[in-house]
C-alpha cells in the first residue's frame, strides 16, 4: 500500500512555512531534498548524548559513537544491498566520491587507456575524468545523447564502436540531473564488462528515488550523496566492490587508515579505513542511516512511482505554456522536469517565481557542454520529492503563466 503523501509533508518541519507571504512550495530537490524530523532528531541525538571521537578510544562515549557509526556503515549496505559493509567508504558526497574512485583507478592508467563517459554528466563526473586523462595520458570518449532536446536519451548503438578493450573505466549516470531519463544502468554495467572496463555508477540522482540494488546492477563503483536523499549535506558514500578497493591505492593519507608506521614508511589498512583518513562526519553518518530508515518505511518503489507522476503531471501541464521548450523524453522519467522559454532566461524565471513562494533552480546545472550541445545557455528545473503534491503543480503552472504575462510572452 502507498503511503499517504499528503501525510507526509507532516514530517518535514521546514515545509510548514511562508516564503513572500505565500506557502512554501519546494521544487529543488534535485539540488538537495529536505530533511524529516527523524533525521535532525538523530543529529540532536548524537551531539546531545554520544559525541565522541571513533575508533580507538575506549571510554563509554567512544565506544558509543563507534557502535553507531559503523551501524551506520552496515545499514548503508543494507540499503543498496552491498555484500559487504566493507564496501561503503563515507566521503562528503558524490563529488568526493567520485574524485576519490578516479584518482585511485587513475594511478593505474597509461596511454592508450580510454575513459569513456556520456554527454549527459554533471560536472562532478566530468572534470575528475578529465583530470585524470590528462595526468596520465588515456583518452577521454563519450557516448553521445539523441535529439534536439536530448529526448532520445544515449546512443546505445554506439557503444559498438565506443566500447572497446581499450575502454578500463566506463562512467556514467544513472539519472541525468537536467533531462531527467533514467539510463539502463543494468546493460551499462554488463557492457562495460563485456569488454573488462569498470563501471563508475553516478547516482546522485536516483539513490532516494527508488530501489537501488548494486548487486543486480553489477555495479563496480558506485557514488551517492546523502543530502539528495532526506539525509545531511556533508555526507556521502562510494561503493565498491570489496576485492577491488583492496587493490586499489588510498586518495588521503593520514590517522586512521594505518596500520603500522615508521618514519620510513606506513602501511595501510583494509578497505574501508583505507579511503577515510582523520575524524569522520560522524553524526551525519548516524542521520543519514535514519534517513535509510524514513525511505524503507515510506517503500522506495512508491516513491519511484510517487515521483515519476508528479513529473509526467507537470511536463504536460507546461507543454501548454507558449515558448516552453521541455528536455528530455515525455514518457517514463524520473522527478525532475527542465524547460527554458524563448524570450524569458531561467534566472528570471526563478527569481520572478520566488514571489510565488516557489523554489526552482535555473541555471546550467553544472552540465554546461550538454547545455552548449542543445543550443541553450541554461534551463529552468522543477524537481519533485516524496512531500510534493499534484496542486503544487497547480501552483508552479499559474505562477509561469503570470511571469510569461509580465514579460508579454502571449
Amino acid at each position: 500500500m502507498s503511503p499517504s503523501w499528503s501525510n507526509v509533508r507532516a514530517d518535514f518541519p521546514i515545509l510548514h512555512q511562508q516564503v513572500n507571504g505565500k506557502p512554501l512550495v519546494y521544487l529543488d530537490n534535485a539540488a538537495t531534498s529536505q530533511k524529516p524530523r527523524c533525521v535532525i532528531d538523530a543529529l540532536v541525538g548524537y551531539y546531545e548524548r554520544d559525541n565522541s571521537n571513533v575508533h580507538r578510544g575506549l571510554h563509554a562515549l567512544s565506544m558509543r559513537a563507534t557502535d553507531a557509526y559503523e551501524s551506520a556503515r552496515a545499514r548503508l549496505a543494507t540499503f543498496i544491498n552491498a555484500a559487504d559493509a566493507a564496501e561503503i567508504i563515507f566521503t562528503r558526497g558524490t563529488t568526493e566520491s567520485i574524485n576519490l574512485a578516479a584518482r585511485s583507478l587513475g594511478a593505474k592508467l597509461k596511454p592508450g587507456d580510454v575513459i569513456l563517459a556520456t554527454e549527459m554528466e554533471h560536472h562532478s563526473n566530468l572534470v575528475p575524468w578529465q583530470q585524470i586523462a590528462k595526468a596520465t595520458g588515456a583518452t577521454l570518449r563519450f557516448v553521445p545523447v539523441l535529439g534536439a532536446n536530448a529526448e532520445g536519451g544515449l546512443d546505445l548503438a554506439s557503444l559498438d564502436s565506443l566500447l572497446t578493450p581499450q575502454v578500463k573505466i566506463f562512467a556514467f549516470t544513472h539519472i541525468s540531473n537536467t533531462l531527467g531519463g533514467i539510463n539502463p544502468v543494468e546493460e551499462l554495467c554488463r557492457r562495460a564488462r563485456a569488454v573488462g572496463a569498470l563501471s563508475v555508477i553516478d547516482a546522485a540522482q536516483s539513490i532516494g528515488h527508488g530501489p537501488f540494488d548494486v548487486r543486480a546492477i553489477g555495479a563496480d563503483f558506485v557514488a551517492f550523496s546523502g543530502h539528495k536523499m532526506a539525509g545531511p549535506t556533508g555526507i556521502g558514500v562510494l561503493y565498491g566492490r570489496r576485492g577491488l578497493l583492496d587493490t586499489m591505492v588510498p586518495d588521503e593519507t593520514g590517522g586512521g587508515m594505518v596500520s603500522h608506521v615508521e618514519y620510513s614508511g606506513a602501511r595501510w589498512k583494509p578497505a574501508p579505513e583505507r579511503f577515510e583518513a582523520g575524524t569522520p562526519n560522524i553524526a551525519d553518518a548516524i542521520a543519514l542511516a535514519k534517513a535509510c530508515d524514513y525511505l524503507d518505511a515510506l517503500d522506495r518503489a512508491a516513491i519511484a512511482k510517487h515521483d515519476g507522476e508528479l513529473a509526467a503531471l507537470a511536463y504536460e501541464r507546461l507543454s501548454t505554456l507558449p515558448g516552453i521548450r521541455l528536455l528530455g523524453t515525455a514518457g517514463a522519467r524520473s522527478g525532475l522536469v527542465s524547460f527554458a522559454f524563448t524570450e524569458v532566461h531561467a534566472h528570471d524565471i526563478v527569481t520572478f517565481a520566488d514571489e510565488d513562494g516557489i523554489a526552482l533552480r535555473g541555471g546550467h546545472h553544472c552540465n554546461q557542454p550538454l547545455m552548449r550541445k542543445l543550443g541553450l545557455t541554461g534551463t529552468t528545473r522543477a524537481s519533485f520529492y516524496v512531500y510534493n503534491t499534484p496542486e503544487e503543480i497547480d501552483v508552479l503552472v499559474a505562477s509561469m503563466r503570470r511571469i510569461l504575462k509580465f514579460f508579454g510572452v502571449t
